[in-house]
């Protein structure tokens, strides 16, 4: 499997180092990050380095010699979230000898929690965003169904069975409050984190009130958006935006809020099995954060956002790209209708197409404009 997701990512990466002297590949951690980059180094003269080894970082307390003995490699510094007062010097080591390939970042942040990376080596870095696996990255070696519930996290999806993988995924959530969010410098009590992200689990695909979920965690508006921000920019968790849509109509001001991970999701709710996810009252939100998921992140150069009027005409995602727009709803159902309020909204906007995702065998179109598709038949 790994494999077949490095042939996916390769083009992309090669692409990126040929033309920008840094490159990160930034993503939640173990989502394969280090996997794709020692593919990728296997055929190139480069140097590793894990910045949670102690080793590895002591090798960085000359970095100028370093860099000097190595200047003709590329070289791989994995976790720097760790170290984000390194990007001053990595751009001075750039500035002395400025070609196409010489640094490949690894990073469990975005690049707005490091915000050093974008102060100190602007327009010498591109960036990769590296998420847990997609439907169509796997689609030939596990069942839709299996990566709805488990989630993409590569050792989630590689997991001998249902129960091995719930346990890794439990596991990942204990380590990431306990260790992950004190690495990044955030001091918040464990108790707190995990009554929110229970929480969030239980309003995942809802809009966001934050006074609600203040007063539910016990803790002031602006701390619960700093512990929001931080949970969405280590890729947790997803704010989608309600549409800037010129309708005529009022729209619902609010983000939505979803864990991007069905997998976290699912083990939070405790939910173990492909039969309790489907008997959960928690089934259809999951569902409709699942496929929102893979659409964004199949197509992240356009804008996504929502759509819901004040009188409840609601679109779960829309897509927008050089004045061209694609709405799409979610349904969990073999047979699914379209609401009225959908319709609604497609003579609304006038989009390019409009699509009812759901778990169906085959596409078929409603109307012109208008398809009904799984996610793994998706074409836009």
């Amino acid at each position: 499997m790994h494999g077949y997701i490095q042939r996916m990512q390769e083009a992309k990466l090669h692409n990126a180092l040929s033309r920008s002297p840094a490159v990160a590949i930034l993503g939640p951690r173990q989502s394969g990050k280090s996997t794709t980059a020692r593919m990728l180094l296997r055929d190139i003269p480069s140097v590793y380095l894990d910045l949670q080894d102690r080793v590895d970082r002591n090798k960085l307390s000359e970095p100028e010699l370093f860099f000097e003995r190595y200047r003709d490699q590329l070289i791989c510094l994995d976790e720097i979230q760790l170290l984000p007062e390194f990007f001053a010097v990595l751009r001075s080591e750039i500035d002395k000898v400025r070609r196409p390939g010489r640094f490949l970042i690894l990073g469990s942040a975005s690049r707005d929690l490091i915000k050093q990376s974008t102060e100190s080596l602007a327009g010498r870095i591109a960036y990769i965003d590296l998420t847990p696996f997609v439907l169509k990255e796997v689609k030939e070696v596990s069942a839709w169904s299996d990566i709805w519930l488990r989630g993409g996290f590569p050792e989630s999806v590689l997991a001998g069975n249902d129960m091995d993988s719930f346990d890794w995924r439990r596991d990942f959530i204990r380590t990431f409050m306990e260790r992950d969010i004190p690495n990044l410098g955030f001091n918040i009590p464990i108790p707190v984190i995990e009554r929110l992200w229970q929480l969030l689990a239980h309003y995942n695909g809802q809009t966001v009130n934050y006074s609600k979920l203040a007063t539910a965690v016990d803790v002031s508006i602006p701390t619960l958006k700093k512990y929001l921000s931080l949970l969405e920019q280590t890729y947790m968790v997803r704010l989608l935006p309600p549409a800037e849509a010129n309708i005529k109509k009022r729209l619902v001001k609010s983000p939505k809020i979803y864990l991007r991970d069905s997998g976290i999701l699912h083990a939070l709710l405790d939910i173990e099995e492909y039969d309790f996810l489907l008997s959960s009252p928690m089934a259809g939100p999951s569902w409709e954060g699942f496929v929102i998921e893979n659409i964004i992140t199949e197509h992240d150069r356009w804008r996504p956002s929502f759509i819901r009027t004040s009188n409840g005409a609601e679109t779960d995602l829309m897509l927008e790209r050089a004045g061209k727009k694609h709405l799409f709803e979610c349904k969990l159902s073999k047979a699914p209708k379209p609401s009225r309020g959908f319709y609604e909204l497609i003579d609304a906007v006038q989009p390019a197409s409009a699509w009812v995702v759901a778990p169906v065998d085959e596409p078929y179109a409603i109307q012109k404009r208008i398809h009904v598709c799984s996610p793994v038949d998706l074409e836009l």
